[in-house]
């Protein structure tokens, strides 16, 4: 019996737990399927994405930095991945053709509302960050229909595109702004939040964090896309805020993920028992 497969592309992915979760679900169903990290440099993207055509190609997730670059690679988008400018699932479709997808947004909003009990509608958010995952949970969060979205940004002109893009998707009026990090606006706009989103990748590699800590509101949610202990989900458990990792987004982007590929209800209890397993021994 030939083996389907599907991966993860990014730079790096030797640190995803992705393959755990997918396989025990293969295994669970009984799907002769495999899932593999597929470490792809930028130059190597469109030869990466052009291998996905293959027969025994079920498709791939996309992460940093690609998320938004792959979009121009594909061959059509869902109507969501293409209102959010961003893919992290594609699927290769019976005649090869590869359409993108976005399973980070549903998985954004299902996360907070499932594992912190917290509804957008009404609410006040900051998002650190302007990539791919920061454009998912924007249009998510906005789509939920939040009073308030604060975008904080390295490049001031990325966080001002992204709510551009935003406010030209949306039929509510929400109070949209864009900030760098050093405007002095900025501790303002955390100390008035309800929820604070990083979706940037610092924290991943090194103890470092986004956000100092002293700026952290003891009434805040934090919630870190990062899926390992960050010294900003330990700063703000200080501070006296309440704190989410991204356990609960990973797992579910990953469900939402297998079910498009396979057709197939994922197996949800075990790629989260799958993910804690890999977690715990990659500690």
């Amino acid at each position: 019996m030939s083996i389907a497969l599907a991966g993860v592309i990014g730079d790096p992915v030797s640190h995803s737990l992705s393959p755990f979760l997918h396989n025990a679900a293969f295994e669970h169903l009984g799907i002769a399927a495999r899932y593999e990290r597929w470490q792809t440099r930028s130059a190597e993207l469109p030869a990466r994405i052009d291998s996905l055509r293959a027969p025994h190609i079920l498709g791939a997730n996309v992460t940093l930095p690609h998320k938004i670059t792959v979009v121009s690679l594909l061959d059509r988008l869902d109507p969501q991945a293409a209102q959010i400018g961003a893919v992290n699932t594609i699927v290769r479709l019976p005649d090869g053709r590869l359409e993108g997808t976005n399973t980070d947004a549903p998985a954004t909003i299902a996360t907070l509302r499932e594992d912190a009990g917290f509804d957008p509608a009404g609410k006040r958010v900051v998002i650190l960050g302007a990539s791919g995952a920061a454009r998912a949970a924007a249009f998510a969060l906005i789509a939920a229909q939040v009073a308030a979205l604060t975008i904080i940004n390295r490049t001031l002109e990325r966080a001002e595109e992204l709510l551009a893009d935003v406010l030209a998707s949306s039929d509510d009026d929400p109070y949209l702004r864009a900030l760098a990090p050093d405007d002095p606006d900025v501790p303002e706009a955390i100390r008035a939040t309800d929820v604070i989103i990083n979706a940037t990748s610092v924290g991943w590699r090194a103890d470092e964090t986004p956000l100092p800590g002293h700026l952290i509101p003891a009434t805040a949610l934090v919630f870190d896309m990062v899926y390992r202990p960050t010294r900003l989900l330990r700063e703000a458990a200080q501070a006296g805020a309440a704190t989410l990792d991204g356990r609960g987004m990973l797992v579910r982007q990953a469900a939402l993920s297998f079910e498009r590929w396979t057709g197939a209800p994922a197996p949800l209890e075990v790629m989260f028992a799958a993910f804690d397993q890999a977690r715990a021994l990659a500690a």
